[in-house]
């Protein structure tokens, strides 16, 4: 299970003390500006498989009741993100990802004793998956057979679900986007992300401290789609100010 957020600052400090000797130099040269998020671009942003309007998609109907409603899409939106990661999991490497990183944030798996485990991307993916496999497929979870119930935890259950299934979203754009475009898959990443958004928005299901650092991404792909829900708007609010005073900052989760 993930904890709350800490900052890693005393090798921060020092590596900062580095840099000023480094860029103090008097050679009139200024700091190179930081890369750009190559997934901001508007021509990549502007790319969908499809120009449904999902925030109808993600409503529940009235016919059908909620907790179903949530397995239903929960088990697809879990099959369909483990497809997209799969489509750039060989590049996803214990070399090139030596942590679970998103933009300026790491991720740290909690193992069912609560014990913190430090481990590469596709580990941390690997230990995502296989629990959430477990999970859709436990009868006394996901019951699929009629007249068994639903246990009393499932939706703090869904909540977990999808917060992990959201880290490797994010994970996959901020540091795999490139290979997605070679791939010509960005228009299926930004139709999933879009779509799996706008879902845990309608019920609730991820605090907005947990995506905000995708907020940048969220407002382009989801603005349109969410105009007119208020909670958009008032996620990104308080999520710029904090995503801007973290960006000098090493996170981890």
């Amino acid at each position: 299970m993930l904890r709350s957020w800490g900052s890693v600052r005393g090798k921060k400090r020092e590596a900062g003390n580095h840099d000023r000797k480094s860029k103090g130099k008097p050679n009139g040269k200024k700091p190179a500006p930081e890369e750009k998020k190559l997934y901001l671009e508007p021509e990549y942003t502007k790319s969908r498989i499809t120009d449904f309007e999902f925030k109808e998609l993600v409503m529940l109907p009235r016919e059908i009741d909620l907790n179903e409603w949530l397995a239903s899409n929960t088990t697809t939106f879990f099959h369909h993100i483990n497809l997209q990661y799969s489509t750039i999991s060989e590049f996803c490497t214990g070399e090139s990802c030596q942590t679970m990183a998103v933009c300026n944030t790491q991720y740290y798996w909690y193992d069912e004793r609560g014990k913190k485990i430090k481990c590469t991307a596709p580990q941390y993916v690997d230990f995502v998956m296989s629990s959430v496999q477990k999970l859709v497929t436990d009868e006394d979870v996901f019951p699929t057979k009629y007249g068994k119930e639903f246990p009393n935890s499932f939706e703090s259950l869904v909540k977990k679900i999808c917060k992990y299934l959201f880290h490797v979203l994010a994970h996959i754009y901020s540091s795999h986007f490139k290979e997605t475009l070679a791939l010509e898959l960005h228009g299926h990443l930004n139709t999933l992300y879009t779509h799996f958004i706008l879902f845990i928005r309608e019920f609730n299901l991820v605090d907005p401290k947990e995506t905000t650092i995708m907020d940048d991404l969220t407002e382009v792909l989801c603005s349109s789609s969410s105009s007119s829900s208020g909670s958009g708007g008032s996620s990104n609010g308080s999520g710029n100010g904090s995503s801007a005073g973290a960006q000098n900052h090493v996170k981890e989760r």
